[in-house]
């Protein structure tokens, strides 16, 4: 069963279940979804699984960033129902990588692409971003491949 159907079944599920906050993110889900396929109708391209992984990767990090500011801000309430989102968000997405599988993936994606310097870290990371999107932080395997090549 592939990513799309598994949140049009979770949507189901819930809707059944009569569970409201479930149903409601997983709506926000087929939503952001739904306007980035109409944004990428003017480039014709279309919105694969590894973009949907990307999409929802993003939208757990923004919940995380929000709940951040909410618990800072004094609102718990606020950041408890970020933390339920990222939650649900999350049952979509595969298992994050272990730090020894990370530190692995660089390695491997560094010796496919052959990177000897700085100048080859964008190429390390589309390899790296076409393999293990939604599974890995992007940001701090950058650092880890900077530290690495440089």
């Amino acid at each position: 069963m592939d990513l799309r159907d598994r949140i049009s079944a979770a949507m189901k599920e819930a809707m059944r279940a009569k569970e409201a906050a479930r149903l409601s993110t997983i709506r926000l889900i087929t939503s952001a979804i739904k306007d980035r396929e109409i944004a990428q109708r003017t480039t014709g391209a279309d919105l694969g699984e590894a973009d949907v992984l990307a999409l929802l990767g993003k939208m757990v990090k923004q919940r995380h960033e929000s709940a951040k500011v909410y618990a800072q801000g004094g609102r718990p309430e606020l950041a408890d129902k970020e933390l339920a989102e990222i939650a649900v968000i999350e049952e979509f997405l595969p298992r994050a990588l272990s730090e020894t599988a990370v530190a692995a993936a660089i390695e491997a994606a560094i010796a496919e692409v052959g990177a000897g310097s700085l100048k080859d870290m964008g190429r390390v990371m589309a390899v790296l971003k076409e393999k293990y999107t939604g599974q890995m932080d992007f940001g701090a395997a950058g650092a880890r491949i900077k530290s690495r090549l440089g």
